[in-house]
């Protein structure tokens, strides 16, 4: 694209200031600005920072009679079924699966940098026996969960694993992954595709320049997963392979059960387009999203956004009535799915004012120490309320959820935190299964032996366990990946 045409578009945009060190670049750079240039369209970048100022003018008054929690007809507690009534559903799960109707969105685009780590967030270790990372322990909770499937239905289907990550983190994912030989799973059934970037504005609506011939942008969140699902070809795989159910999670939830078939089942028996698996809060405070109804859409309020009445109001059996605590954690049906990804558009933008470094009009590159400007982002939440059939399934927190964000100097969703919760709960399963084991010791359960607590009471009934740190395995795994026993 040549100077004159850029200038031209750029101009009739008001955002000619992106092209004002052109004579200063070499080829190379002038090539790399007109690319990511070429690759806006300015038209929709300005209608997108208003539609983000309007929404912000919007003062969205939620009064406490707006303000509904999710019906009991749409929501379930998992601690509080029939172990009947779980069977069914994972009976039902396990069909699906064993048909190869069901596939992970993984949001794995996240960048470490708040545990100094300067890779991936999949990529990291926490600290187990195993020296597992995230990417290693999910995947290995779905080759358990596919083999659960068979074993209970005598066919065998695959799970696709579709993971999104960003710009910067594809590569290293990509490589990761091949370098450890896809963690035993079929690599055609696993694709890496990128979500989008945004530009950075200042206040009045101009795009930052990074550097002379770079424009500052910003991955466009985890709710940028609907663009991305239609303009990298994700839905017309799902299609492809007759994939019907999608399960939606953070890669930084080291508790979550991948491809859950109490979900799948639970989803699937109430013919949900849309749920959200939640916990309960831990307290009126606790600073979590509360999924509820907002003038009979359903929706994740944030806790800034509750009042302290509707916060700490209780039901008659002295549950929190706003309790519903949202953690990343969705089923889709790809019906839904494709449907959400033709009105994307509509998609609430959400602004943060940022301190955004930045070209100054003398072409120096300029750090500000106060909030110069604003990122938008999309969550992937915000489609709840377009959904005909939304309903909940809780959790038990100990069980299924344990966030990792922070470097361990915050002492709460941390590495320390995280390798614990997941320890706690092992010991817990082996208790459970008639094994003899102390609080104090380290023991780690495969997730190629076991997904949830089973397939454990041969192996431990009896067994006392005085050796720490230990590493459950399976018979599958090399004796080298593992310490101290292979069972």
């Amino acid at each position: 694209m040549s100077y004159e045409t850029l200038k031209e578009r750029l101009t009739a945009h008001g955002q000619e200031h992106l092209i004002k060190y052109w004579p200063e670049l070499n080829e190379n750079e002038r090539q790399q600005l007109a690319g990511e240039i070429g690759k806006l369209d300015m038209a929709e970048m300005n209608k997108i920072f208003q539609r983000a100022m309007d929404s912000t003018k919007v003062i969205q008054e939620k009064t406490d009679d707006d303000l509904k929690p999710i019906p009991e007809s749409h929501y379930e507690s998992v601690p509080g079924l029939t172990k009947e009534k779980i069977q069914e559903y994972e009976n039902i799960g396990f069909q699906e699966i064993s048909e190869g109707k069901v596939g992970v969105l993984l949001l794995a685009g996240g960048q470490a940098t708040r545990l100094g780590f300067g890779h991936p967030k999949g990529m990291y270790n926490v600290g187990l026996p195993s020296k597992k990372t995230l990417f290693q322990i999910q995947a290995e909770r779905i080759l358990r969960v596919q083999n659960m499937a068979a074993e209970n239905t005598g066919k065998e289907g695959k799970i696709t694993w579709y993971i999104m990550t960003s710009e910067h983190t594809m590569g290293p994912t990509a490589d990761y992954f091949k370098n450890h030989s896809y963690f035993g799973l079929n690599e055609e059934n696993i694709k890496f595709f990128e979500q989008g970037t945004l530009p950075c504005f200042d206040f009045d609506g101009k795009i930052f320049l990074d550097k002379k011939y770079h424009v500052s942008s910003t991955p466009d969140g985890n709710g940028g997963l609907y663009r991305a699902l239609k303009t990298q070809g994700v839905l017309e795989d799902i299609k492809r392979r007759g994939v019907q159910h999608l399960h939606a999670h953070s890669v930084d939830n080291i508790l979550t059960k991948v491809a859950d078939p109490v979900l799948i089942g639970y989803c699937k028996s109430k013919n949900a387009d849309c749920a959200a698996k939640v916990v309960s809060k831990s307290s009126p405070s606790e600073a979590v999203g509360v999924v509820c109804r907002v003038n009979g859409h359903y929706k994740v309020v944030e806790y800034s956004e509750l009042t302290d009445e509707a916060a700490e109001r209780r039901n008659p059996d002295g549950r929190l009535t706003f309790r519903a605590g949202n953690i990343c954690n969705h089923y889709f049906s790809s019906e839904f799915l494709t449907k959400i990804c033709d009105y994307e558009t509509k998609l609430k933008l959400h602004v943060a004012k940022k301190k955004i470094p930045y070209v100054d009009e003398n072409g120096i590159r300029q750090t500000p120490s106060e909030p110069n400007g604003i990122k938008l982002e999309k969550f992937i939440f915000d489609v709840f309320e377009f959904a005909e059939k939304f309903i909940c399934l809780e959790v038990a927190r100990d069980v299924e959820f344990s966030a990792l964000k922070n470097s361990d100097a915050a002492k709460k969703d941390c590495p320390s935190t995280a390798k614990e919760d997941l320890l706690r709960l092992h010991r817990k399963y082996i208790k459970g299964a008639g094994g003899i084991i102390q609080d104090n010791i380290d023991i780690e359960i495969s997730p190629l032996l076991s997904y949830g607590g089973e397939n454990l009471e041969d192996l431990v009934k009896n067994e006392v366990f005085t050796i720490s740190p230990f590493h459950l395995k399976s018979i599958y795994e090399s004796t080298t990946n593992g310490v101290n026993g292979n069972h």
